[in-house]
């Protein structure tokens, strides 16, 4: 055997006065005999975490703007279809004028704000459908108060039977997206590109303009449906029929 290993002599730098050595804390118990930087770090991250911003929020729009958006369409398409259908006296009697007014803040701007909230809300179909259609009948505003300044303009037949069939290739495209959503947006987006259809025949055509106004008053009280549907289900719990979701593509 060897010689013992005898234990060598600490450095005389690391002398026990340099050692971190347990203090006693005030009122019983040791302290850490960490070192007092990281102490200082543990410190410093307990500082910033109380400190720190809380998590985000989510979406502003608490509720759910669909029931207005739909509602401002269905209540305005229905008051046109009372002319269209011939309910009341002429296109050009007492009640347009109540048509037009609604149509520039109910139908216009109430949809339009409806559909700003959807696409905050993240809801892309909703607010791109909601702000076109609002778009549409603040439109429709501007072009009933210019044929008051000048009615010759509506002479242009074929400018409106193209402006009306391109309004009813777009519903069509947004008919598509509906085969994912529900049965009562579906018969509100397919019901209205017909009507746009008819009303594009109806300018050459009295009878498929009063026949029109029949699809159309089915649109808008479909609409009307399903918005309050959609308001029942969100406030009160009640289900009703054809709103439940489709997966149709």
């Amino acid at each position: 055997m060897g010689p013992p290993v005898l234990e060598q002599p600490s450095n005389s730098s690391e002398s026990a006065a340099t050692r971190p050595q347990p203090t006693k804390r005030f009122g019983g118990g040791e302290e850490s005999s960490a070192p007092a930087d990281h102490r200082v770090g543990i410190y410093e991250q307990d500082k910033l975490a109380q400190y720190a911003p809380p998590p985000p929020h989510p979406s502003g729009v608490r509720g759910n703007p669909g029931p207005v958006g739909l509602l401002a369409f269905g209540m305005t398409t229905l008051m046109l279809m009372f002319i269209e259908t011939g309910w009341t006296a002429t296109s050009d009697g007492p009640f347009k004028p109540t048509v037009i007014a609604y149509a520039m803040f109910y139908g216009g701007l109430a949809q339009f704000i409806a559909g700003i909230l959807e696409l905050i809300k993240g809801s892309t179909f909703a607010g791109t459908a909601f702000m076109s259609y609002g778009a549409f009948w603040m439109g429709w505003f501007m072009l009933e108060y210019f044929l008051t300044i000048d009615p010759i303009l509506s002479n242009s037949l074929t400018g409106k039977t193209l402006w009306l069939a391109l309004w009813g290739v777009l519903t069509s495209g947004f008919f598509v997206v509906t085969l994912r959503k529900n049965f009562g947006l579906m018969y509100v987006f397919s019901s209205l590109a017909i009507t746009f259809f008819m009303l594009a025949g109806g300018v050459y055509s009295h009878n498929t303009t009063k026949a029109a106004g029949y699809v159309g008053f089915s649109c808008g009280s479909a609409a009307i449906y399903t918005a309050l549907a959609l308001l029942y289900q969100d406030e009160l719990g009640i289900t009703l029929p054809f709103i439940s979701p489709v997966n149709f593509i």
